[in-house]
């Protein structure tokens, strides 16, 4: 395991018996729920995300109102955390890189990388030994074309920035497939 490791009954205080602040990238519902469940542990806790009104950002110790690639932004979050942690999957892995290098930062960026492209993330499965439903990598107009039949009925998904069935399409033939293709570009 890598990072630092919480155990019940943690009080959240450093060596010197301050509270140890962490980091969470992103203040969406579960970073509130993380913000909270850190403070009720005697932790201290910084968010950053660019949203003003952030549901985390607004209970946070700390709320940086920043872009997730801001070097101003990310420099004063490792200023005041120990620890870094995504609430959400779609935080640019290369600000995790940023954090990774000087804060233990879970999860890694290259889980994170992987984790937000579909295409990528099937073949890691699969190379992994876990198995995967069939599917087909469709870039161009005629990897759409050479769809195998078998793959259909099917669900037509964007590679990237698809969450929560966003970015999905049910397809039940090659006119609602091509019809799809075209909707989500």
């Amino acid at each position: 395991m890598t990072g630092p490791m919480l155990l019940p009954g943690s009080t959240g205080l450093n060596g010197s018996g301050q509270p140890t602040t962490l980091g969470v990238m992103g203040g969406g519902q579960l970073g509130r729920m993380f913000v909270q469940a850190a403070q009720a542990m005697g932790y201290f806790t910084v968010v950053l995300d660019p949203d003003v009104i952030s549901p985390a950002g607004l209970v946070s110790h700390y709320h940086i109102k920043t872009d997730y690639l801001d070097e101003q932004g990310l420099t004063q979050l490792l200023q005041r955390c120990a620890a870094v942690t995504t609430e959400f999957e779609n935080v640019p892995a290369p600000a995790l890189v940023t954090l990774g290098a000087a804060r233990p930062t879970a999860p890694s960026a290259d889980a994170v990388a992987i984790a937000q492209d579909r295409i990528k993330e099937k073949a890691h499965l699969a190379r992994s030994g876990v198995p995967v439903a069939p599917y087909a990598v469709i870039e161009t107009a005629a990897q759409l074309t050479a769809v195998e039949d078998a793959l259909l009925p099917g669900i037509l998904k964007t590679a990237r920035l698809g969450y929560d069935g966003k970015g999905q399409v049910r397809c039940n033939s090659r006119a609602e497939l091509t019809s799809a293709w075209d909707a989500l570009k």
